[in-house]
C-alpha cells in the first residue's frame, strides 16, 4: 500500500485534534483513500506538555525546518496560527514543492493573494477548508457544487463566540458582560476576546469568502464592521417584540456589477433560519441564481470539527498525489492570473432596513422632530414604540425604518442627537427582512 508522509506544524489544540483522528481513524482512512498516510513529524516550540494524544516523542521536534526540507513529507499541515512564522512556513514548503493544509484565517485574509500565486506557480495545493466554518464545508461548497451558480447572496453566522453570548442574553436575559466572562470560562472565548466581538475574526472569514463566491481578491480594510459590545438587552427585548433576534451577521450581496459586503449586529426575522443558530454553532445561507437556497449549518470551532475540515483536506490531496496530479480545483474559484480586485459597494451608499432606539424627553412634540429631521433625509418610518420607565425623565423611544441609505441615516442621526430633547447617542440596528 502506497504511503503519504505528513509534516504537522502546531500541536495545539486542533493539532492535538488531527493527531486523534489520525491515530483513531487510520483504518477508515486508508480504506477510503487506497493509501496509509503517516505522520512522520510534528514541529512545536513546546514539546514537553502534556497533550489529549499520546505520541511517539522521536516524532516531536521544536525546529519547522526539519518538516520543511524533508523531501519525504509531502503535505505540511500549518497549524500556528497568526502571520508570522507561520507565512514563511508556508511559502517554504511551497518552494519546496509540498502541498499545504491549514486553518489560518487571518493569514489567508491578510497575505492569501501572495501564498496562492505562489502555490499557483509551484503547482502545489493549498487547503484551507478549516479556515472558514470550522467543519463546515463552506469552501468546498463554494468552490465545487455551487460553480455553475452566480452567487447572489450570502448570509453568514461565521463567529461562534459572538453568537453564544447573542443567544445567551436572548434566551436568558443576561447582560453582555456577565455572558462574555461565562464564554470565557467555557473556553469558548479568549482571554481578549477583541477579534471575536469586535468582527475581526468574521471579517477575516468575510474575505475568503467573497474571493471564492466572486472570484475577486478583496482587501481586508475595506470591509465594514462593526461588533457587538453595544447590544443591550433593551434592545434584544425590542427586537423580540418586534418579531426578530439579534444576530452578528457578515453579509455580501451582489449589486449589479459591485458586491454589497458588511459585517455587524442585525436584526433578522425570528422564523428565519438564521435566526435559530444558537450557542456557538455557524451557519451560512447562500442563495444563487440557479440553486436558489442553500442552507449550511454546523461547528464553527472547536478541536474536532476543525481537524475534521484539515483531514478532510489531506484526504483530498492525498488522492491527487496518488493518481499524479495537483491543483484540480483553482484555490480561488479562478485561476490567479484571472482574479481581479473586487468592487465593493461604498458603505455610505448601501441600503437596509434600520432599527433607532433614541432616549428622549417625555414631552409633547419630540416624535414630530424625530420624524421631521428622518423625513427630511428621504427616511420613512415603519413602525414606532414608545414605552418603558423614565430614566432622568427621559423614555425610550423606539423606530424602525423601510429601506434607507446609510450616508442619510447618518446624517439624520447626527442632527437628531445634538438635539436637547434626545440624551445621548442613538443605538442603530440594522435589519435584513424581506417583508418591510
Amino acid at each position: 500500500m502506497k504511503t503519504i508522509s505528513l509534516g504537522l506544524i502546531g500541536f495545539g489544540t486542533v493539532g492535538t485534534g488531527v493527531v486523534r483522528i489520525l491515530q483513531e481513524s487510520a483504518d477508515m482512512l486508508s480504506r477510503r483513500l487506497g493509501a496509509k498516510i503517516v505522520l512522520k513529524r510534528i514541529a512545536d516550540l513546546d514539546i514537553e506538555s502534556p497533550r489529549a494524544a499520546s505520541v511517539d516523542r522521536n516524532l516531536l521536534t521544536t525546529d519547522a525546518g526539519i518538516i520543511l526540507s524533508d523531501p519525504e513529507i509531502d503535505i505540511v499541515i500549518e497549524l500556528v496560527g497568526g502571520y508570522e512564522p507561520a507565512r514563511t512556513f508556508i511559502l517554504q514548503a511551497v518552494k519546496n514543492n509540498k502541498h499545504v493544509v491549514t486553518a489560518n484565517k487571518a493569514l489567508l485574509a491578510t497575505h492569501g493573494d501572495e501564498i496562492f500565486r505562489a502555490a499557483e506557480s509551484a503547482k502545489v495545493d493549498i487547503g484551507f477548508e478549516a479556515s472558514v466554518g470550522g467543519t463546515i464545508p463552506i469552501i468546498k461548497t463554494l468552490k465545487e457544487s455551487l460553480v455553475a451558480n452566480r452567487i447572489l447572496s450570502i448570509l453568514g453566522i461565521m463567529n461562534g463566540t459572538s453568537n453564544f453570548i447573542l443567544t445567551k442574553m436572548t434566551d436568558e436575559g443576561k447582560a453582555f458582560d456577565v455572558v462574555l466572562r461565562e464564554a470565557q470560562a467555557l473556553g469558548f472565548a479568549e482571554a481578549d476576546p477583541t477579534f471575536d466581538i469586535e468582527g475581526t475574526d468574521t471579517a477575516h472569514k468575510l474575505a475568503i469568502t467573497l474571493s471564492l463566491a466572486y472570484g475577486k481578491r478583496v482587501n481586508l480594510s475595506d470591509l465594514y464592521r462593526e461588533g457587538i459590545t453595544r447590544i443591550s438587552e433593551q434592545d434584544i427585548e425590542f427586537a423580540r417584540e418586534l418579531g426578530y433576534r439579534i444576530k452578528l451577521l457578515a453579509i455580501a450581496i451582489q449589486r449589479g456589477q459591485a458586491v454589497e459586503a458588511r459585517i455587524h449586529p442585525t436584526m433578522i426575522p425570528s422564523n428565519h433560519l438564521l435566526a435559530n443558530v444558537n450557542g456557538n454553532f455557524n451557519a451560512f445561507h447562500i442563495v444563487g441564481d440557479a440553486a436558489d437556497s442553500v442552507f449550511l449549518y454546523g461547528q464553527g470551532a472547536g478541536m474536532m470539527p476543525t481537524a475534521s475540515a484539515v483531514i478532510g483536506d489531506v484526504v483530498d490531496i492525498s488522492r491527487q498525489i496518488l493518481k499524479g496530479i495537483s491543483c484540480r480545483v483553482p484555490h480561488r474559484t479562478l485561476g490567479e492570473d484571472f482574479l481581479e480586485d473586487i468592487r465593493l459597494v461604498p458603505f455610505d451608499e448601501m441600503t437596509t432596513n434600520y432599527y433607532f432606539r433614541f432616549t428622549a424627553a417625555d414631552r409633547a412634540g419630540v416624535l414630530s422632530k424625530i420624524s421631521g429631521i428622518l423625513g427630511e433625509k428621504n427616511i420613512s418610518i415603519a413602525s414606532v414604540i414608545q414605552k418603558g420607565k423614565k430614566q432622568g425623565g427621559a423614555v425610550p423611544v423606539v423606530m424602525t425604518t423601510y429601506k434607507a441609505r446609510e450616508k442619510d441615516v447618518r446624517e439624520a442621526l447626527e442632527h437628531i442627537d445634538r438635539l436637547d430633547v434626545v440624551h445621548g447617542e442613538t443605538i442603530v440596528i440594522r435589519i435584513e427582512d424581506e417583508n418591510l
